[in-house]
């Protein structure tokens, strides 16, 4: 794992200052004048709160369209680096302890992946976790199940890459499940429970995956044929 820098660390902060300030003048700017009595504190911590969060994905949106992250490997000491590292501060301190809390309502956590990149067609949802969302797309009515992972991401010792993630329309990604950087998942296609799906891998419409580490089980033809055949 390569070494966030100081200067990497400077511009998150500053940006980060930025976001606070607006979050707190924008709270306090809203709700201060307001006859809240004993409630005004709260209340204005709870939107300040709020705000931290609609403001940092505007700031990171905002620095991704300046500094546009690339896919593919990440050399040494370049500039993909410094941006990654900044990028991946907005998720360490923001967004990621958002994602991970389990308290967030998947209906709104969609609209926070769609803000944070993700491309999301109508009607899927995700009570899992998707990392680097400007990494994945997933087509329409399909769910990615709870706790599970989509890594677009690679960090192997030294190494440090993007390989965007494309799954299709229909798809099933079983809760506590893996799927890894690269992977391509065809329409209809189930990924089952707990499964660890290895970088790379091509799972064509209609199939089964399963295990770790996750292989054909049978296409969804055979499946639903032998849920007829014995009911």
């Amino acid at each position: 794992m390569r070494k966030i820098s100081p200067g990497q660390i400077a511009t998150f902060i500053t940006i980060l200052a930025i976001v606070l300030m607006l979050a707190a003048g924008t709270a306090w700017g809203t709700l201060g004048a307001l006859p809240l009595g004993d409630f005004r504190g709260i209340a204005i911590v709870a939107a300040a709160a709020i705000l931290v969060i609609v403001y940092g994905i505007a700031a990171y949106r905002l620095f991704l369209w300046l500094q546009p992250l690339p896919e593919g490997e990440i050399p040494h000491n370049s500039r993909a680096e410094f941006i990654y590292h900044v990028y991946l501060l907005f998720f360490l301190v923001l967004f990621y302890p958002l994602m991970r809390s389990g308290a967030v309502p998947v209906p709104i956590l969609r609209l926070i992946y769609l803000a944070l990149g993700a491309r999301l067609g109508e009607n899927t949802y995700s009570s899992g976790i998707i990392l680097d969302p400007i990494f994945v797309e997933i087509g329409s009515n399909s769910i990615v199940g709870q706790f599970a992972l989509l890594v677009p991401h690679v960090i192997e010792g030294e190494k440090l890459a993007h390989y965007p993630i494309r799954i299709g329309n229909n798809v099933t990604i079983g809760a506590h499940s893996c799927v890894l950087s690269g992977v391509t998942i065809g329409d209809g296609a189930i990924v089952a429970t707990g499964a660890v799906v290895s970088k790379g891998t091509r799972i064509a419409p209609g199939e089964v995956w399963g295990g770790v580490p996750a292989r054909r089980l049978q296409p969804q033809s055979q499946r639903d044929s032998s849920t007829a055949a014995n009911s």
